[in-house]
Order: C-alpha cells, then sequence, then structure tokens
C-alpha cells in the first residue's frame, strides 16, 4: 500500500467515524429533547390505548399549552414509586369538575362532557371529594377506562402540576399484544 492510499483511506475512515458520531448524537439530543418513546403499562386508557402499545411522544417543552382531550405522560415521585403513567386531561386550572357518579357523568364548568373515547360511564369514586376546583398549574386528568383507572378522582394523585408531564402522546407507533390478542396494526397512528 502506497503512502498516498494510506492517507486516502485514514481519511475516509475519520470522515465515516466522523458522520456516525453526529448521527449518534443528533439522535440522542431528539430523543433526550424532542421525543420519547413510552411503552403503556395496565388498562386504564382503553379502549384508546392497550397494555404494551408504544407511543411517540412530544417533550413536554414543546408541548404548549395543555387541553381538554389531550393524551399526556406523567410521573411524580410519590405516586406509582414514580412510574410513568398515561392518562387524559379533563379540566385545567381554574376549571371545576363535577362528577354524578350514579349516572356516570362528568361536568366540566356546569356542561356534561362528550366522552365517545370512554370505555363506560364514570360510576367508580376513588376518595376526592366533587365539585372540585383544579388549582392554578394543575390539571384534573383521569383514564379512557373510567372503571379501572386509578386518576385525579384518586386521593393518592389528586390534581396533578403540570410541571410533572413529561410530554403528549402524538402517535401510536406499535400497538400492543397480548397474550389473547393479535396487534392490530390498524391502530397505529395520530392520537388526537
Amino acid at each position: 500500500m502506497t503512502a498516498e492510499m494510506s492517507k486516502t483511506l485514514g481519511r475516509s475512515a475519520y470522515e465515516c467515524l466522523q458522520s456516525m458520531l453526529c448521527a449518534v448524537l443528533a439522535a440522542v439530543l431528539v430523543f433526550t429533547f424532542g421525543v420519547r418513546i413510552i411503552r403503556v403499562d395496565g388498562e386504564s386508557m382503553r379502549e384508546t390505548l392497550q397494555d404494551g402499545d408504544l407511543l411517540v411522544v412530544v417533550n413536554s417543552l414543546l408541548c404548549g399549552e395543555y387541553r381538554a382531550g389531550d393524551i399526556l405522560i406523567v410521573s411524580r415521585g410519590d405516586f406509582h414509586q414514580g412510574a410513568p403513567i398515561v392518562k387524559r386531561v379533563v379540566a385545567t386550572e381554574g376549571q371545576t369538575v363535577d362528577i354524578d357518579f350514579p349516572a356516570g357523568v362528568v361536568y366540566v364548568d356546569g356542561q356534561a362532557l362528550s366522552e365517545p373515547y370512554i370505555r363506560e360511564p364514570t360510576w367508580t369514586a376513588e376518595g376526592m371529594a366533587f365539585p372540585l376546583t383544579v388549582p392554578e398549574g394543575c390539571l384534573f386528568l383521569m383514564g379512557d377506562n373510567r372503571n379501572d383507572s386509578e386518576d385525579s378522582r384518586s386521593s393518592s394523585l389528586g390534581p396533578v402540576d403540570s410541571r410533572c408531564v413529561l410530554g403528549r402522546a402524538a402517535l401510536l407507533a406499535v400497538p400492543g399484544k397480548t397474550e389473547e390478542t393479535r396487534r392490530e396494526w390498524s391502530r397505529m397512528g395520530r392520537l388526537d
């Protein structure tokens, strides 16, 4: 091998290594500050989300304001040992939530919510007293599987400080699979 060939080979290897390092660094930055992948653990968001679903989550720094209907991933150290949980925003700060448990109806600021995404009406009380006005900087969150969800109705969680939000679920990337079910690929896509 000539000196010229050795020099060219060394330069090519250096450029290849530099390109790989830049790609890895870019991926780390995107997944640290832009998006992340979260696995749904549990049944609290059925039928919208299933146990084992993989979600693409937009970092909370990029989300802007949260609105009713948003699906959020939150983590609070004193709840479920800080494990991320997936819930839907029902009300934001200053709004008043009331629940008619015998009828299964959730009210926000006196208006009954239209919730076509819930599995069944809200019959289960979890310990919070209603009506409840959501404190400043907090969100009232509930699972779509209302009678099998530990959420803001529970005195162990209550309204959640918005600083505990990890991000907003944007896409269902890979549907989960259980022993009883197959992956439902048709469920993939944007979460509204």
